[in-house]
């Protein structure tokens, strides 16, 4: 079974790519880590059409987000010749958490139902 559910703040703005005749919405995500030093992993996201278009819509750096979806690797070889791999999430469903910061608000979130109404 090949099945991911994570929980994190947007580290980067999400990047849209076209791949094909489909487009995918890129991001890194922050995760907490639960240890002493308190740190966090950053894992890759990609989510694919519809639900890559709202991601780049409404998602920006600092949103909190729920990924529900699978691993996927993959490997290359880098300009040194150095054997390379990377693990991403390929979402099935990204839960928007947290709304968009409002101007208004002086940098505090509001609800997404706020913010889009």
């Amino acid at each position: 079974m090949n099945t991911v559910s994570v929980i994190g703040n947007l580290a980067t703005d999400v990047e849209v790519r076209d791949a094909g005749e489909k487009q995918v919405a890129k991001f890194l995500l922050a995760v907490d880590r639960y240890s002493r030093d308190g740190g966090a992993d950053f894992i890759g996201v990609s989510a694919w059409e519809r639900q890559g278009e709202l991601c780049a819509q409404y998602l920006t750096k600092g949103r909190r987000v729920g990924v529900e979806g699978y691993l996927r690797s993959h490997s290359w070889e880098d300009d040194a010749g150095k054997r390379r791999c990377d693990v991403e999430i390929v979402a099935r469903k990204v839960d928007f958490l947290s709304g968009p910061r409002d101007e208004t608000s002086n940098g505090e979130v509001v609800p997404f139902e706020t913010a889009v109404a």
